[in-house]
C-alpha cells in the first residue's frame, strides 16, 4: 500500500457526504430446494431464514458510513411497515435518515428468494412519490447542503430525483462536489455534475455500441463535454473501470478474486469514490480505491458493505505483489 493511500484511509472519517435518491428495502428469503412443485415446473423453496437490508441510495449511504464518513440520507418512503424498517436499518448503520413519508405510495421493496447461494427469484413492489413530497424534499436538500462537502445523487429511476437539475445547480453554487449514479437514456438532467458513474449497459443506452477502446473514448469524451462533467467513470464488471477526463483516460483492471453477487456493487463504487474525494483524494486515487472496494463487495452475498480494514488489507496485499 502506498503512503498516500494509507494516509487517505486514515482520513476517511473526515469525509462528509449527503446522499440523495431512490431508496428501497432489500428483503432476502433464504432456504433449500429439495423438490419441484407438482403445480408447475418450478422449484419449491423451504424458507428457513430471512434478512432485510437497505437498498438503492440507502445502500450507498450505509457503504459510505461503513467506511467511517459522516453521512446523511435524503429520500422518500411510504407510511408503511417497510418504510419504518428502512429507517430503523439506516439509523442502525449510523446514517442520519431524512426520510420523507408519502401516504400515497408503498415503500419500494425488492424481495429475493435465494437457495444454495443462488438467487432464484426477485419480486419488486414500487410506486412513484407525489409531487408535494418531492417539493418538500428539495427544501430539505437546501437546508442540509451547507453541512456536507460531497453530494451523491443515486438515481434508480423510481421518481425520487424529479428535481435533480436544481439539486445539481444548488450544490455546485455552494461549492460542493456532485457525483451521480445514472439511470435511463437521458443524461441531460445530470448536466453540471462533477462525475457520472454509468456501467457498460447504461452507457451503451446513451452513446450506442462502441467498436473498440478508441471509439469508446471518443464517445465518452463527447458525452463528458456535452454535459460539462469533470469526468465520466465507466464501471466495466470483469474488465474493471475506466476514468475519462478531458483528453485523458485511465484504466484500472478488475480486482475481484471470486464473484458471488454483483448486486449493489455500483453503490459501493460511488460511495467509496465520494468518501475518498471527501477525504482529500485525487479522482485517480479515489477510483483506484473504489475499484478495490468493488472487488471486495462482489465476494459477498447480497447488498453488502466494505470496511476500512478490508480496504487496507487489499491495498497492502497489492503493494506486496
Amino acid at each position: 500500500m502506498s503512503a498516500t493511500a494509507a494516509t487517505l484511509l486514515q482520513r476517511l472519517a473526515t469525509a462528509r457526504l449527503l446522499v440523495v435518491g431512490d431508496v428501497m428495502l432489500d428483503r432476502y428469503w433464504f432456504g433449500e430446494v429439495s423438490r419441484i412443485s407438482p403445480e408447475a415446473p418450478v422449484p419449491v423453496v423451504k424458507v428457513d431464514r430471512t434478512e432485510e437490508r437497505p437498498g438503492g441510495a440507502a445502500n450507498v449511504a450505509r457503504n459510505a458510513s461503513a467506511l467511517g464518513a459522516d453521512v446523511a440520507l435524503l429520500s422518500v418512503v411510504g407510511e408503511d411497515e417497510a418504510g419504518e424498517s428502512l429507517r430503523r436499518l439506516v439509523e442502525a448503520d449510523r446514517v442520519a435518515a431524512n426520510l420523507h413519508r408519502d401516504a400515497t405510495i408503498a415503500t419500494t421493496v425488492k424481495l429475493r428468494v435465494i437457495a444454495r447461494q443462488q438467487q432464484l427469484l426477485r419480486i419488486d413492489f414500487e410506486t412513484a412519490p407525489s409531487r408535494e413530497v418531492l417539493a418538500d424534499k428539495l427544501a430539505a436538500f437546501r437546508d442540509l447542503l451547507p453541512a456536507y462537502d460531497v453530494v451523491i445523487l443515486s438515481d434508480y429511476g423510481k421518481g425520487g430525483l424529479t428535481h435533480i437539475e436544481r439539486m445539481i445547480e444548488l450544490a455546485r453554487a455552494a461549492g460542493k462536489r456532485v457525483l451521480v449514479d445514472p439511470k435511463g437514456d437521458d443524461y441531460s438532467k445530470y448536466r453540471g455534475a462533477n462525475v457520472v458513474t454509468p456501467n457498460r449497459a447504461e452507457l451503451r443506452e446513451v452513446v450506442g455500441r462502441w467498436k473498440n477502446e478508441d471509439d469508446l473514448a471518443e464517445r465518452a469524451e463527447r458525452l463528458r463535454g456535452e454535459l460539462g462533467l469533470d469526468a465520466l467513470l465507466l464501471t466495466r464488471s470483469e474488465e474493471g473501470m475506466t476514468l475519462f477526463e478531458r483528453g485523458h483516460r485511465l484504466h484500472e483492471p478488475t480486482k475481484a478474486r471470486e464473484v458471488y453477487d454483483v448486486s449493489g456493487a455500483g453503490d459501493t463504487v460511488i460511495a467509496t469514490l465520494g468518501v475518498m474525494l471527501g477525504a482529500g483524494a485525487s479522482l485517480a486515487e479515489a477510483m483506484r480505491v473504489a475499484n478495490y472496494a468493488a472487488g471486495i463487495v462482489v465476494g459477498k452475498l447480497g447488498t453488502a458493505v466494505v470496511h476500512p480494514h478490508e480496504l487496507a488489507a487489499a491495498l497492502q496485499d497489492a503493494g506486496n505483489r
